[in-house]
């Protein structure tokens, strides 16, 4: 089965052409021609989606979660064409493709049972009181209620968990907010098949049209105009910290600020404990070197950064990682401009002069090959780019002298999305004057485990402090519809006249 790209956007239901196009990057065979974005599209999309919101932001919720679920199917039922074209844009396996399809589906679907229980809505009554003294009460009605048209950037590292389809656009979708998606063109196939999924299920479900569009990338001019209309009302992005940063920007410099629910960036540390170590150091820098590897290092919860005592454990840890990451070989990456910057972010580590190098491979192209280097707590703090993340499978040991200079060291960190303990019972004492540091510093801590995964699931937060996210809060797992929603309080209103799920 070989899927042929209309190449066009989707805009409130059609497919419109553009005389500006790009060719998308392949990792074998020719690339396909797709019209490129502008701010004139821009515009109508965004147009459409308040048009839409009249409509959309007010359907009851069983509406809403047919529709999720909807959008499920018709992805499901582009399975196979889906993960052919992801893989040909992207480079990934097959098995991750369809894995990460499950996922966006499974999150679909999660969010409909969740919005159809009623609780994201936080609905609280207090009723009147009008014989309180010294004055009455009036009767009082809160409950969330959907913002207005959001912006969606497609993320290049999860062309569907993160980007058309994914928690962004799943989350508003769920709060009753239209939804405009400027693709990555990284997989610019691979979101239009996604897009046209959405759209199929727009017509089924006879909403109105203007509630989905999807505009190709194009200039930094498409991006701008998208987080700068004046009808935009939130934007979602995953992507690097200077991107997203510059998004952010123009979205506090507005006449109108809006909230930007960025995902930016992060190293992970991990945190070492010195019983964890005696009894299994080597199976610790094994497990690690994996986690390291995975996906070629492509996962923001990638665990960049491990904090040893200096001693015979950590030389073991730090011998059983450079040994199974001698054993990879160079893999693909997303696109030639993430390898190019991964080799740009190695190098620039080794410009320090505060490394030691354990491991550093030669690689070209659109490859990647594992890098491993050491460093102590000292120069660690000294040289602050130590501590920026690099996309890809990139480890840094940092060897510390005791358990003060580990817990100053968490306390230097900047915002992380995952910080992780790896210890046994007797490190206990340890772990509780870290963890009262770290809760403070991640949106997710672990412990005996690796970061990398992310469960959708109730409990589930991926954000963290800046610079791991522009806001406190989550990108995955329920609680990321609540992003998309402001609480509206109902005073003396008549039930007829309140908003249809407040029942």
């Amino acid at each position: 089965m070989t899927y042929t790209p209309h190449g066009k956007h989707l805009i409130a239901g059609e497919q419109i052409d553009a005389d500006a196009r790009f060719t998308s990057s392949p990792i074998a065979g020719e690339g396909h021609s797709f019209a490129a974005g502008n701010p004139e599209l821009i515009d109508r999309a965004v147009r459409a989606a308040d048009a839409a919101f009249v409509d959309y932001g007010n359907t009851d919720t069983e509406t809403r979660a047919r529709f999720l679920e909807t959008i499920a199917d018709e992805i499901d039922a582009r399975g196979a064409e889906i993960t052919e074209m992801g893989h040909a844009e992207t480079g990934l396996p097959t098995a991750r493709l369809e894995g990460e399809r499950g996922r966006t589906i499974g999150q679909l679907r999660m969010f409909a049972d969740h919005i159809r229980k009623g609780d994201y809505l936080d609905r609280r009554h207090d009723t009147a009181l009008p014989d309180r003294e010294p004055l009455p009460r009036p009767d009082l009605k809160l409950i969330q209620r959907p913002i207005g048209p959001v912006a969606v950037f497609g993320a290049s590292n999860f062309p569907l968990a993160f980007s058309t389809a994914g928690g962004d656009t799943a989350s508003a979708l769920a709060a009753g907010c239209p939804v405009v998606v400027k693709g990555h063109e990284a997989h610019p196939a691979t979101a239009e098949l996604v897009a046209d999924a959405i759209t199929a299920a727009v017509a089924k479900c006879d909403l109105h049209p203007g509630t989905f569009s999807m505009v190709h990338g194009g200039s930094l001019d498409v991006g701008k105009a998208l987080v700068e209309h004046p009808l935009i009302r939130a934007a979602g992005f995953t992507g690097s910290l200077r991107g997203g940063r510059a998004l952010y920007d123009l979205c506090a410099a507005r006449p109108e600020p809006i909230p930007f629910f960025g995902e930016l960036g992060s190293v992970n540390p991990m945190f070492l404990l010195p019983n964890a170590m005696s009894d299994r150091a080597a199976a610790l820098g094994e497990g690690w070197a994996g986690s390291l590897t995975m996906g070629v290092g492509q996962f923001c919860t990638n665990p960049g950064v491990a904090v040893v005592l200096d001693g015979p454990d950590a030389d073991a840890f730090i011998d059983a990682a450079a040994k199974a990451l001698g054993e990879v070989d160079g893999q693909t990456m997303l696109t030639d401009g993430i390898a190019e910057a991964y080799r740009s972010g190695r190098d620039a580590v080794v410009a320090t002069g505060a490394v030691e190098s354990v491991l550093s491979k030669e690689c070209d192209g659109r490859t990647a090959a594992p890098a491993l280097f050491v460093t102590s707590g000292a120069d660690w703090r000294a040289n602050p780019d130590l501590s920026h993340e690099v996309f890809g499978p990139l480890g840094i040991v940092v060897r510390v002298a005791d358990l003060d200079e580990m817990e100053q060291l968490a306390k230097d960190l900047a915002g992380q999305l995952t910080c992780t303990l790896h210890m046994d019972d007797a490190d206990t004492d340890a772990a509780k004057r870290l963890v009262t540091v770290l809760e403070r510093k991640a949106g997710r801590l672990l412990v005996n485990g690796f970061p990398t995964g992310v469960e959708v699931s109730d409990a589930m937060v991926h954000g963290g402090p800046y610079p791991a996210a522009t806001f406190s809060g989550t990108s995955v797992g329920t609680m990321a519809i609540r992003r998309f929603l402001r609480p509206v309080s109902f005073q003396n209103v008549p039930d007829a006249l309140l908003p249809n799920v407040w029942a």
